[in-house]
């Protein structure tokens, strides 16, 4: 049985939450504060975590940044009552996979996290059976470890940057369209549009390629982006 973490401080939205998983075979664990939420997911073993930006103790994003720095794997799922882009990108930028804005079709969160699960279960799969070092110019990156490394300087970067670097870089300098990176990071139902893409693209060549002088990460206009080893 898959279990969850919901992490939600409105009483009567995680308890309609909470039937809505227990109906579809969920095991659902629950915490009501930041602070608890912490505790449970460094004790505990998750397959999918629900978690709500504004919590009592410490809110949604901090949390998902403290719980990315020990684990990349375990799928996020956001909720919040804001539908900003900066809101979307500040909680990607974190680590989360999914963003769903209140009020929201319980379905719809349902097919959300049937989604991320199994694409978690195929990523570590496809990590195992695919070689677990990638090489290109003078960036090496481990995707066991997910440590990325560029002329020995470690590059700190998110769950998402990581996940479009190494989607660029298996790439071996073909191109790769805005939409199929949509598609390889947030699956098709998740509300992430070219835009995003954009941004995270940007963010990836001040950290990969400005700092050292370089222009791996190109842009084609209107197709896509592609890494030149040059």
């Amino acid at each position: 049985m898959k279990s969850i973490l919901l992490v939600e401080d409105d009483a009567i939205l995680s308890r309609n939450i909470s039937d809505a998983l227990l109906e579809e075979q969920l095991q659902v664990e629950f915490a009501y504060d930041g602070n608890i939420a912490e505790k449970l997911l460094k004790k505990m073993t998750f397959d999918c975590v629900i978690l709500d930006v504004n919590l009592p103790g410490k809110n949604g994003y901090e949390i998902c940044r403290n719980f990315r720095s020990y684990n990349t794997q375990t799928p996020v799922i956001m909720l919040t009552a804001f539908d900003e882009l900066e809101d979307k990108i500040q909680g990607y930028d974190c680590g989360a996979d999914d963003y769903l804005t209140k009020p929201f079709y319980m379905r719809e969160l349902l097919l959300r996290i049937q989604s991320l699960i199994k694409r978690s279960e195929t990523n570590t799969n496809r990590e195992q059976s695919e070689n677990a070092v990638l090489v290109a110019d003078d960036v090496v990156i481990n995707q066991t470890t997910k440590k990325v490394t560029r002329q020995g300087q470690e590059i700190s970067l998110t769950p998402r940057e990581f996940q479009i670097l190494v989607k660029l870089v298996s790439g071996k300098g073909e191109l790769v369209s805005k939409q199929d990176l949509v598609r390889e990071i947030w699956g098709n139902i998740v509300d992430a549009n070219t835009n995003t893409i954009e941004v995270y693209i940007n963010f990836l060549r001040g950290k990969i390629d400005k700092p050292f002088g370089k222009q791996n990460i190109k842009t084609k206009i209107g197709y896509g982006y592609f890494f030149d080893p040059e």
